[in-house]
């Protein structure tokens, strides 16, 4: 049986290193939940992410059911912003606003996301995986990189990309991105990885 797994397929989305570079992030598939506050304290958040993986697993098996192809469930993203970027800070995450996201593989149909979220709502009663929503996204030109430690301690490594991008020319736009290749509730803070990602223009 054939198993898809993007992180293979785009290495270089997913492969980012300590160093900054550019990248070009064509359109993928993903499974989308939006919310507001601080992913730290939010109960609404915590349950987000539970309902987002909740489909995503379930589609993976709907999917290889009906395709004969199966897939790696990949890992957690997220987009995150404020209405006033100035407002964008460590300190207060209360009035953040953030899509969090898991790609999804060619193979993966509107019909086998719905059934999933079908599945979930009626027999699990988690009202929170119809809020999940299935679409395509290009993020387009970006720079990235991948940060080593905790999600508190991100800063410099944000203040360098940016420091990259306006060296290369280029300027911020869009949303703040970051890729979670680790679970923090199984891995010491100072073993995180996550992708720092920025669409620039």
């Amino acid at each position: 049986m054939t198993k898809v797994d993007l992180k293979k397929d785009h290495r270089v989305l997913y492969g980012a290193g300590t160093t900054c570079s550019l990248v070009d992030v064509p359109e993928i598939a993903y499974l989308m939940i939006d919310g507001v506050g601080d992913p730290n304290t939010s109960a609404a958040y915590r349950e987000a992410v539970t309902a987002l993986y909740g489909v995503a697993y379930r589609t993976k098996f709907i999917a290889k059911a009906a395709t004969g192809t199966d897939h790696v469930v990949m890992p957690l993203e997220g987009l995150w912003w404020t209405d006033d970027m100035a407002d964008f800070t460590q300190d207060d995450k209360s009035n953040w606003k953030w899509t969090m996201l898991i790609a999804q593989p060619d193979h993966v149909m509107t019909t086998h996301v719905a059934s999933a979220i079908e599945e979930i709502v009626a027999k699990k009663g988690r009202e929170g995986a119809g809020q999940v929503r299935f679409e395509r996204w290009e993020e387009g030109r970006a720079a990235q990189v991948l940060h080593l430690g905790g999600y508190g301690d991100e800063a410099p490594t944000i203040a360098g990309l940016h420091a990259f991008i306006a060296d290369s020319g280029f300027s911020l736009a869009g949303k703040h991105h970051e890729i979670y290749l680790n679970d923090p509730s199984r891995v010491a803070p100072e073993k995180l990885k996550t992708i720092i990602r920025q669409p620039v223009g």
